[in-house]
């Protein structure tokens, strides 16, 4: 991010200071940050362009319709794919108390959005309470924070380290058209095992699992501009149609209706 962002380093993890502190901020290039973690509960996402967030369970794209809220002390790492604008809020930990406990992904209300940029237009200047007009809006957003609802857009990870070899694995390369049987050989597991426990550690089945790392893969590389045929054919899938028909199915939209909002 450029500087409104970087400058609020010096002030979202001072003890004292307004329950909330927001900046926006936009980049022409690829950025990436590795493991950190704030003393505030922080809520970010992009007006334009693509960002993933790495947590301890799992991998979080947000295109511009969602955003991401990190609970305080949460340690998270953050990506963004290609040119990217975006926002960030940050809120004092005492506050955090009615706000999801763990880490998730929302989608993002005209409201939510609307309110942001309005707490973004605010200077960041040294830590002091917010007027009464500054303190609604704040209070709106937090309140749509709380409310707004939560959106399964992750790549849970799973706990045991096999499937967590097969899961990195099968990020690095989603087109790997191994099977279940050859994977639980590959990584020392019986096929059943594995079958059992991708589902009660990331809720999906291991080819739902590896469908949706495609779909986060095709997420990045619709903002980095390949065209759809080769995402189609680099993904693993037979034809472009057969992806499109799955991704309008996964998101509610085709990958050029996708990428003309990026």
């Amino acid at each position: 991010m450029t500087d409104p962002i970087l400058r609020l380093a010096g002030l979202v993890d001072r003890p004292d200071g307004p329950v909330l502190i927001a900046a926006e901020g936009s980049q022409g290039e690829e950025l990436a940050s590795g493991p950190h973690r704030h003393a505030r509960g922080q809520l970010f996402g992009s007006l334009r362009g693509l960002l993933s967030v790495g947590v301890e369970d799992g991998v979080w794209i947000v295109p511009a319709i969602h955003a991401v809220w990190l609970p305080p002390h949460q340690e998270h790492s953050g990506r963004s794919h290609g040119p990217f604008h975006g926002w960030s809020v940050y809120v004092a930990e005492p506050a955090c108390a009615t706000l999801p406990p763990r880490p998730c992904t929302i989608r993002t209300s005209g409201l939510l959005r609307e309110a942001v940029l309005r707490a973004c237009s605010w200077p960041l200047e040294a830590p002091k309470p917010l007027d009464e007009s500054r303190a609604h809006v704040a209070a709106v957003i937090l309140d749509e924070i709380r409310s707004l609802p939560v959106e399964p857009f992750g790549l849970p990870l799973p706990s045991d380290p096999r499937l967590q070899r097969i899961a990195h694995a099968l990020i690095a390369e989603p087109a790997d058209q191994r099977d279940l049987e050859q994977w639980a050989r590959w990584a020392a597991v019986s096929s059943r095992t594995l079958s059992r426990r991708f589902v009660l550690e990331t809720g999906f089945n291991f080819t739902a699992w590896r469908q949706r790392a495609r779909m986060m893969r095709s997420l990045e590389m619709l903002a980095a501009g390949v065209p759809v045929t080769a995402i189609a054919l680099d993904l693993g899938y037979s034809t472009a149609s057969a992806f499109i028909g799955l991704f309008r199915r996964s998101f509610g939209e085709t990958p050029a209706s996708y990428r003309a909002r990026l």
